[in-house]
């Protein structure tokens, strides 16, 4: 019995948590139930359609992207979302790999899964830009396969950094010039 009643104890103080208002209430008044017109979400991410991204990139899969289970491994999505947002500021003028004075570093990713993909499927990704700050960008990506939802998606943050120190630097006129677009 008292494992029970801390199991939902744990469980309504997690849904407390995750509450998207602002409203602070004590956990003793949520455990009591006395949070009457707050609204808590523990839904899940839902698959986006194409149509909510601005750029779509076809890429190629590889044999050596499936696993032992037989579909794509988790981390070769993260390689989709590097590849898709490099290769576009690559074409847009906007990144130079090799002499550019400034590249952006990850520091956060994030992947929400929704079905399985396999080689030798041709997939897409979606691209979008949901922030610009005043040195990172935060993309939307999503990874579709035949279906016009998403198989999966999540994000990306670029840090802009000066290539010789690393040190981070205002996002440079023409990144902007590319970008705000896709905002």
């Amino acid at each position: 019995m008292i494992l029970l009643v801390y199991f939902f104890k744990v469980f309504f103080e997690i849904r407390v948590l995750r509450c998207k208002k602002k409203t602070f209430i004590s956990k003793r008044s949520a455990w009591r139930g006395k949070i009457k017109g707050l609204i808590c979400s523990m839904d899940k991410p839902q698959a986006e359609k194409r149509s909510a991204y601005r750029v779509l990139r076809p890429i190629t899969t590889r044999w050596s992207d499936n696993d032992a289970y037989g579909h794509v491994n988790n981390v070769v999505y993260y390689s989709w979302f590097d590849t898709a947002v490099n290769a576009y500021l690559i074409e847009q003028g906007a990144l130079n790999v090799h002499s550019g004075e400034t590249i952006g570093l990850v520091v956060e990713t994030h992947c929400n899964y929704f079905s399985p993909l396999a080689f030798p499927e041709p997939i897409t990704v979606g691209l979008r830009v949901e922030k610009m700050g005043t040195s990172s960008v935060r993309y939307a990506l999503a990874i579709f396969g035949q279906s016009e939802r998403a198989a999966a998606q999540g994000h990306f943050v670029h840090v802009y950094v000066d290539a010789a120190t690393r040190v981070p630097v205002a996002l440079p006129e023409k990144l902007k010039t590319v970008l705000e677009p896709l905002l």
